[in-house]
């Protein structure tokens, strides 16, 4: 048993390799090209050393102390993610205002991501791809479709899951961040005066000779810290341990030297910034480095992908999205799941973009702006969680913040300058991303206010049964509702327009809450509302934010808990109510946000889908609802 404990963390810390590091570990590949490309800078010794100090200080602040040090002590039941930081926050007796205000910022912070991390697996495989120009320069034309047809590989193989490759990730990895450390290693002792980028002073003397420069370098500095949010956001795969050890003893390092050995290498040859990660290695080993460049890169773009499915089946199952189809691609692993629609958008965009811009020193010049604004909200998430949740004081919250702030405000403002030069892109798609998300909250939140409305308290409907008597039919029926203690809508549909009710309706609420997973002993809860004699009683499912719906299957658990829940799930009939929102004239919402909620409605999982209902025993009612 011991042993076991004593490997587990090793495995994990491997695990963490494989999934966590990915898209910072292949930064080095295009991180210095885009930076002196874009800052003008003069490739003298002051100036690179200038260049790698500002990138190893800003991955030391960012990562090491903002990340592991900080935001990743704030864990959702040891979930982490902009999401679970929501819910978290959620969770506290902050008001209802503060907490929509937090959603939508916690949208935003999603938005951001997925505008970001579509040039991930751009940059990254046409990075390494194009190291084939250094063996064999004829080949430069066959770059661009050598990289869509990787990039075509990876995003048809999601469908198939990242079970048996994910076990591969972690060596490789391993391997990878190895090689680029020694690779850095051997230049670093060919040139240790590139030893003082290591001094601070370094980067701040740096900036004091060259404000304008610098400035602007940090614009592509943010490129060495891409991929951050991942340290967070798998958390919960690894725990905060394992991901704190693999990035203190293998990846900062390894990154440290590389960047440190790049640097060395373009002192002694300032025309190796053309291609300074492959050039740090000998002729005879560059072809076995591009190729493990290229398996880092499918692992860095694979890491981005599951993330960006990650985080949508927590928006969609926090209301903040749309119900749309999320397979399961492994009968044991949870975690690994599939949504056609979104990879297929992701595939396009990343398709356009390599075209588009056509290597990665151009994509360099768009990459980073999302990016600076993601750490900005993951900071103002963390000083909330500090005063909300840690009860931390104000002074010390205060000084936090003034350094946190300051360094995300520097790259937000450094970065705004790629604007023009295609970082238009990763914001207009994020943009487009916050306006669809927000425009499902607050239209849903308005829909829900008026489903409370026309559903009224059960207790009243009971009364005007007893009033009104129908006939009832033999058999049990599950009628989900939205609201405890209301009658579902389809309940009164039944009512009014069947003329007829099974002898024993079961009412079920399913509740979403704000921690990611729901023990199964505490999912059912059977409520005692008093109607057993009128053959109703009513059933609340709990889910976490990261957990599957199913109700018959979490309707088969309940049938101990009580007489009333004892009956065949897969044998009952199922009514549900989908609202059809009908568009009027009022101020609640904008009219083109009506529309928009419209079209994205009608393009939504229906919820016998989505709640895994036996579709031949669910019948489903339109509910009129003014917007």
């Amino acid at each position: 048993m011991s042993l076991m404990i004593n490997k587990q963390p090793r495995w994990l810390i491997i695990g963490a390799l494989g999934v966590v590091f990915g898209d910072i570990g292949t930064s080095p590949l295009y991180a210095l090209q885009a930076i002196f490309g874009t800052s003008n800078l003069s490739l003298t010794p002051q100036d690179i050393t200038g260049i790698i100090s500002l990138i190893i200080w800003a991955v030391t602040l960012v990562v090491t102390i903002k990340y592991i040090g900080l935001i990743m002590r704030a864990n959702n039941q040891g979930e982490g993610g902009t999401m679970a930081l929501v819910g978290l926050l959620r969770q506290t007796h902050l008001s209802q205002k503060h907490k929509v205000w937090l959603s939508l910022l916690g949208l935003l912070g999603v938005s951001l991501f997925y505008g970001d991390s579509i040039i991930t697996p751009a940059i990254s495989v046409l990075s390494a791809v194009e190291g084939t120009k250094l063996i064999i320069p004829e080949l430069s034309r066959f770059i661009i479709p050598a990289t869509l047809v990787i990039l075509a590989g990876l995003f048809i193989l999601q469908s198939r899951g990242t079970g048996t490759i994910g076990k591969l990730f972690g060596p490789i990895m391993v391997l990878w961040f190895v090689t680029s450390g020694a690779g850095g290693l051997a230049h670093i002792i060919q040139q240790p005066a590139v030893l003082t980028s290591l001094l601070p002073t370094t980067a701040i003397s740096f900036f004091y000779l060259h404000p304008l420069q610098g400035f602007i370098a940090m614009g592509a500095v943010i490129l060495a810290v891409t991929g951050t949010e991942a340290l967070y956001a798998d958390m919960g795969h690894f725990g905060r341990n394992p991901i704190k050890r693999a990035w203190l003893w293998l990846v900062f390092p390894a990154l440290a030297l590389n960047y440190l050995g790049q640097g060395a290498l373009i002192i002694q040859n300032p025309e190796s910034i053309k291609s300074s990660y492959f050039l740090l290695f000998p002729p005879a080993l560059q072809l076995p480095v591009i190729i493990l460049a290229t398996l880092a890169t499918l692992i860095a773009s694979q890491a981005v992908i599951s993330g960006a499915f990650s985080l949508t089946r927590q928006a969609v199952q926090f209301g903040f999205a749309p119900r749309i189809v999320i397979k399961h691609t492994s009968n044991s692993q949870f975690g690994q799941i599939y949504i056609p629609a979104l990879n297929w958008l992701i595939a396009s965009l990343v398709m356009i973009l390599v075209v588009s811009f056509g290597s990665s020193k151009n994509l360099g010049a768009a990459f980073g702006m999302a990016c600076s604004g993601t750490l900005i909200v993951s900071s103002i998430l963390l000083l909330i969680v500090m005063r909300a949740i840690w009860r931390q004081n104000i002074v010390i919250i205060a000084c936090v913040g003034t350094v946190l702030l300051s360094i995300d405000a520097l790259f937000v403002t450094s970065t705004s300058s790629k604007f023009v030069h295609g970082a238009w892109l990763p914001i207009f798609i994020a943009g487009v991303s916050f306006t669809l998300l927000s425009t499902w909250y607050k239209a849903n939140r308005i829909i829900s206010h008026e489903r409370h409305l026309m559903e009224g308290t059960l207790q009243k409907f009971v009364t005007n049964l007893h009033k009104n008597p129908v006939e009832r039919v033999a058999g049990h029926a599950v009628y989900l509702g939205q609201h405890s203690g209301n009658a579902p809508l389809a309940l009164h549909a039944s009512l009014e327009q069947l003329h007829e009710l099974h002898e024993n309706i079961i009412i079920v609420t399913v509740e979403t809450t704000n921690t990611p997973h729901v023990e199964q002993k505490q999912r059912v809860t059977v409520d005692e509302l008093g109607y057993q004699d009128d053959g109703i009683s009513h059933i609340t499912l709990r889910f976490g934010f990261k957990d599957t719906p199913n109700v018959p299957k979490a309707l088969e658990m309940a049938r101990s808990k009580s007489p009333e829940a004892n009956f065949d799930p897969y044998g009952a009939s199922y009514f549900i109510s989908r609202s059809k929102p009908v568009i009027k004239k009022n101020k609640r919402l904008a009219k083109w946000r009506k529309y928009l909620y419209l079209m994205m409605d009608r393009n939504s999982t229906s919820p016998t889908d989505f709640f895994k209902l036996p579709v031949n025993r669910t019948i489903e009612m339109r509910s009129y609802i003014e917007l």
